[in-house]
């Protein structure tokens, strides 16, 4: 229903939904880096090797870039609502398993299903935004809300992960999403409409599912494991080829296929194309920084968990003041222009950081660069999903999202094995097991690459139509 013909009571719901998504939005966001300052503690908690403690990361990464697919399609199939609650019960059992682990078996299995979880809500999450809101700036305003807590939780999960390992113990972490989920469960039956009956009988693609997830999940295995194991490594070869092999068969299945998984006309639309670029390079510069900050703030500065979680407060409230600028900037320019705004904020703050990666730095000398490119993080956030969802039927928008997400976390697997491979910085550098001088200099050389991957995107942008961008930006609410 149009915005504007809502009554009052209507408007009140669908801003209740809004706030429930948004929330949706931040626990999926916050176990993606929640973990991360928690994990010298997981490690000498449950006895993990050096070799096997990335698992508690990559597991997740691994299954939640394999599913996402089949995520959004499972919410336009089975009903977003119904995917949306089913993935929060995932994500609680799965979080409730991980928080009474008792070897490290256990916690990765967890997060490896806390990964399906993620898999399920973040696409039926986004599609459930552009059902209720409808395209242009009562849709933008929406995804700004929403980005708002998506992009700000990618650095809050660092706040969280120290604040509370540091009270609490490691094992909190994961039963802070027991509570998050529940909260969200039962706020679902109340606000989020139900799902509407299906006039035509659709069937599942089974052989498309089962290959594009192979696929998907054996190509971010690789991307993970890759700067760890060596990229000639006889499983990281097996696996990428085999991802390749399933790839392909995915799309001629889709190709043949009389009601796809994912149908091949979908990349026509080119502001959805343009958008998927974006994503991926999106969150394999923006959202590596976190992973490089976090080092630089350890390991360089020698910050605490909890001093570590304290110094991301100042870029989540950059990110957040950058997602609402975003749209506010989408409503009254093209969205073309808008992206341009925020990837050149974004290069100016990643360049500054990198002169302020030294140990004798002071958290003065780094905030600048942190607020810039913070601010230019949420205004590229905001513009990236709507041009991804603009065009798009309401019953396909389960699998653009899905489409879309899974270059997200494909670029984000990309980007830092990129950005470590390049720069020197690997896991070791988190052990001390090289000098400072020499980890100061990666971490530079990592932000001056981050910020040229940005300048790629600069430029990606610019193929986004410039009648459906201007489209965006003028429609009425």
């Amino acid at each position: 229903m149009p915005t504007s013909t809502m009554d009052s009571g209507a408007r009140r719901l669908q801003h209740w939904s809004l706030a429930l998504l948004a929330f949706a939005q931040l626990i999926y966001s916050l176990d993606i880096n929640i973990v991360f300052v928690a994990l010298p503690e997981i490690g000498a908690g449950l006895g993990f090797s050096e070799q096997t403690l990335q698992w508690v990361v990559s597991a997740y990464t691994v299954c939640c870039g394999g599913f996402l697919l089949f995520g959004g399609r499972a919410a336009d199939l089975l009903g977003q609502r119904r995917v949306f609650i089913c993935a929060l019960w995932l994500y609680a059992f799965s979080s409730l398993a991980g928080g009474l682990a008792w070897e490290p078996g256990v916690i990765v299995i967890a997060r490896a299903l806390q990964g399906i979880g993620a898999a399920l809500l973040f696409p039926s999450t986004l599609s459930l935004i552009n059902r209720l809101f409808e395209e242009g700036p009562a849709r933008n305003r929406a995804l700004a809300v929403w980005g708002g807590a998506g992009a700000s939780g990618l650095t809050l999960g660092s706040l969280a992960g120290g604040v509370l390992t540091n009270a609490y113990g490691w094992p909190s972490v994961f039963f802070v999403n027991v509570l998050l989920s529940a909260i969200a469960i039962c706020a679902a039956f109340y606000v989020l409409p139900k799902d509407s009956l299906r006039k035509t009988r659709r069937s599942f693609d089974f052989p498309g599912a089962v290959t594009v997830t192979v696929g998907a999940t054996l190509l971010v295995y690789a991307l993970v494991q890759g700067p760890e194991d060596g990229w000639l490594s006889g499983h990281i070869l097996f696996s990428l080829n085999l991802a390749a092999i399933s790839l392909l068969l995915f799309v001629t299945i889709e190709a043949r296929s009389q009601d796809p998984l994912m149908p091949l006309r979908l990349f026509r639309n080119r502001s959805l194309v343009t958008g998927m670029a974006m994503t991926s390079i999106y969150m394999g510069t923006f959202g590596a920084l976190p992973y490089f900050l976090t080092i630089l703030f350890q390991s360089v500065m020698g910050y605490s968990a909890l001093q570590t979680g304290l110094a991301f407060i100042i870029p989540s409230l950059a990110i957040f003041a950058g997602t609402q600028l975003g749209a506010r900037l989408a409503n009254r320019l093209p969205v073309r222009t808008t992206l341009l705004i925020g990837f050149l904020m974004g290069i100016t703050g990643t360049l500054a950081l990198a002169p302020a990666a030294f140990s004798g730095a002071s958290y003065a000398n780094i905030m600048p660069g942190l607020v810039i490119s913070g601010a230019g993080q949420g205004i590229v956030w905001t513009a990236m999903w709507i041009a991804s969802g603009s065009g798009i039927p309401h019953n396909e928008q389960g699998i653009a999202s899905g489409m879309a997400s899974t270059t997200l976390n494909v670029g984000n697997a990309i980007g830092i094995a990129v950005l470590i491979a390049l720069s020197g910085s690997g896991s070791e550098s988190l052990q001390r097991e090289t000098s400072v001088s020499s980890l100061e200099n990666a971490l530079q050389l990592a932000f001056y690459l981050a910020a040229a991957g940005q300048v790629a995107g600069l430029f990606v942008s610019r193929l986004l139509p410039r009648k459906a961008a201007k489209g965006l930006s003028t429609a009425s609410a």
